[in-house]
Parts: C-alpha cells; structure tokens; sequence
C-alpha cells in the first residue's frame, strides 16, 4: 500500500534520519535472506523486500530505539526480524487471498507458486526468531514471539470473520489487532526495552504502534473502495471481489434494509457476485455515510497515536512519529 499521496512525507524525514541505520537493516536483510541449499529462497524473498516497500515497520524499530538513547547494535537485529516477520506474513496472505499483485508488482505466488511462498514465508518466520534470540534478551523474545502468534492468530479469525454478516466492529478491530497492529506496537515496544527505559515509556511507545496500527489497516481498508490503483498497488474494489467483510461494509450492513442485507449476503456471504454489484455496493457505502464514518474512525485512531507519544521526552525523533501518525491518515482526507 502507497504512503505517496501527501504533500509532506514524514516517513522519508525519518528514513533520512535513520538512514545508517536502515543500510545496515538491509545488508543485515541480505545476509540472512542467503541460503546456500535453496536458491529460490533469496529469488522470492528478494522479489518482495526489494519491490520498493517504504520498511516503516523496521523504521519503528530503529526510530523508538533512537528516541530512547539506544547507542548499541541490537536494534539493527530487532529491525531486520520486524521485516522478516513482516515479508513472511505477506508471502502467506498472498497464497491466502489468492492475490496478483503486491506493491504494483505480480506476486510473488504468481511468479514461482503457492508452494514457495508458503515455505519461504516459513523460512523467514525461521530466520526472524534466530536473529531476535541473538539480542539476548527474554523479553524481547517475548513480545516479537507473542506478536507472531497474534498475528496468525488474527488471520485465521479472519478466514471466518470475513464472509460472515454477524461480524461486528469489534471483531473487526480485533481481527486489526492481529493481522496489523501487532507488529507496530511490538516494533515500537522493543524499540523501548532494549534502550532499557522506564516501563511508562515502553507502554506509551506499545500504545503508538497499536493505535498507528489500526489506523493504517483502517484507511487500508478504506481506500479499497476509493483509491486509485497506481497509488495503493491494488485493484478499486478487490475486497470485494475477494468478500472480505472490511469496516465500511461493517457499518453498511448495520445500517442495512432487508434488501440491501440480502444483497451483501449474496455477494459477501454466497460469494454469488454479478455485473454491477461493485457500482450498487459502493452506491450502499455511500448512502449509509460508511466511507466517512470509516475515515472519522482511522483520524480518530490517528489521533490516540499522536496523543499516545507525547509524554515521551521531547526528541526529534517524536515529532517525526507524530507527523507519521497524521500522514497515515493524509490520504483520505
């Protein structure tokens, strides 16, 4: 998904402070993406890391940990797992929505099958919990673990979640929680305990990954139904086609007729979609007001990001993670 369309770019204001950093999160991401057995291991996993993603995960990572004074090396490490962790979870959703496009460019699935996505995706899982026990620290291992299993967690609440009308906003944020906000909130917290600073930190540094987590999957969502394709890297409407249950058909369906339930369970549920139905559900999005209600959520989620950091010690740093969290939200404004 594009973080393009703003006129101020924060995440590259961040990049270029980082910029260090991040060259040695990515040879670090070379190095350990090697196999010297598998050679279609550094072929697919190279396709995706390398497809222009902006690495906003890992710059949380680096970003918390500059925040709080880190001056060590682990970060890089911590950095480089929250993209491993992050690719791997992408090859999977990939075979899982039987998607054929990522970032603008075909699959990953597409292009070799569902057979090396899978297992590379596992590989990757592999390769992030070797680098994270190397850092030493338990409860490191403890969060970016707990953030892996909530993640498959999420996924597969998901699978039955998502073609299902009874699924409400709060299975839909809990369903958020795992597959996105996850690992934002980890890769901002870990960031905190290996800089080693006050426990109240640390939770604030949680709550902005959490909140900037739900706010990103939100206007993720959202713009499914009103972005342009050359800007997200998907396809107008593929969550409909794919009859995923997104928060603005949520608060469509609430507000449904008899009628226009018995549209979305032919379309969603039944999966029987026609010629058409896109334009009459997109004309219920709008009807009901969901889209705007959609996006007053995401600023609203924004908005506890923002607000969640600003009890950390004054940093150049916050203030570019505060223009981030505004920024996520930009492009549905």
């Amino acid at each position: 998904m594009g973080l393009d369309h703003a006129v101020t770019k924060p995440h590259e204001a961040l990049a270029q402070h980082l910029a260090g950093k991040l060259d040695d999160v990515n040879i670090l991401i070379r190095d350990r993406m090697a196999s010297r057995h598998a050679p279609r291991i550094p072929e697919v996993t190279a396709h995706l890391v390398e497809a222009g993603g902006k690495r906003l995960r890992p710059m949380m990572t680096l970003a918390a940990a500059d925040m709080c004074g880190y001056d060590g090396a682990f970060d890089v490490h911590l950095a480089a797992t929250v993209e491993f962790i992050h690719t791997a979870t992408l090859l999977h959703d990939d075979v899982v929505d039987e998607s054929a496009q990522r970032r603008g460019r075909p699959t990953a699935n597409l292009l070799w099958d569902n057979k090396s996505s899978v297992l590379v995706g596992d590989y990757l899982f592999a390769r992030a919990f070797q680098l994270m026990v190397e850092t030493g620290s338990l409860r490191v291992l403890d969060i970016l673990s707990n953030a892996s299993a909530t993640i498959a967690e999420g996924e597969v609440l998901q699978l039955s979640a998502a073609r299902d009308l009874r699924t409400d906003e709060d299975i839909y944020l809990q369903v958020v929680r795992g597959k996105t906000a996850a690992l934002f909130s980890a890769a901002t917290e870990v960031g905190g305990v290996i800089a080693g600073v006050p426990e109240a930190q640390i939770n604030a540094l949680f709550d902005y990954g959490d909140a900037l987590g739900i706010a990103f999957q939100i206007v993720d969502d959202l713009l499914d139904y009103q972005g342009e394709s050359k800007a997200t890297g998907k396809n107008v409407g593929d969550d409909f086609r794919e009859r995923k249950l997104t928060l603005p058909v949520i608060k469509a369906v609430a507000a449904a007729s008899e009628d226009e339930r018995a549209f979305w369970k032919r379309t969603i549920e039944k999966g029987d979609q026609r010629e058409g139905d896109l334009e009459e559900a997109l004309r219920l999005l709008d009807l009901h007001g969901a889209l705007e209600q959609t996006r007053q959520d995401a600023l609203g989620w924004a908005a506890r990001a923002r607000d969640a950091i600003t009890s950390l010690p004054a940093h150049p740093v916050r203030d570019m993670l505060s223009d981030l969290s505004d920024y996520v939200v930009a492009r549905v404004n």
